[in-house]
């Protein structure tokens, strides 16, 4: 079992930044590869950020392409996702997640509660 805790959200003006982190406890000697997802209300479960363990291979969702950086620190199993040029669209909760390196969630077998995002016009 892997368990993954999200900080770092909170409210931003748009045109801001937030960096949000996922630590991860458990059994993290596994090699999982780390996403990013992110939910707005009324609205589908949308594919932000992937990394594989290494960090060799890295994917982003289009919304966010050029805007958003993840990265990780494998000795500190921490995933961190940083948010620049922050729009008002970009309002969700954000939930990191742990798995097969992919852009579906079907993947990913652990799960964040997730961290709310909120960026003001």
């Amino acid at each position: 079992q892997v368990q993954l805790v999200e900080s770092g959200g909170g409210l931003v003006q748009a045109g801001g930044s937030l960096r949000l982190s996922c630590a991860a406890s458990g059994r993290t000697s596994s090699r999982y590869a780390m996403g990013w997802f992110r939910q707005a209300p009324g609205k589908e479960r949308e594919f932000v950020a992937a990394i594989t363990w290494s960090g060799g291979s890295i994917n982003y969702g289009d919304s966010v392409n050029g805007r958003f950086t993840i990265a990780r620190d494998n000795a500190k199993n921490t995933v961190y996702l940083q948010m620049n040029s922050l729009k008002p669209e970009d309002t969700a909760v954000y939930h990191c997640a742990a798995g097969i390196y992919s852009t579906s969630a079907s993947s990913y077998a652990y799960w964040g509660q997730g961290t709310q995002v909120t960026v003001s016009s």
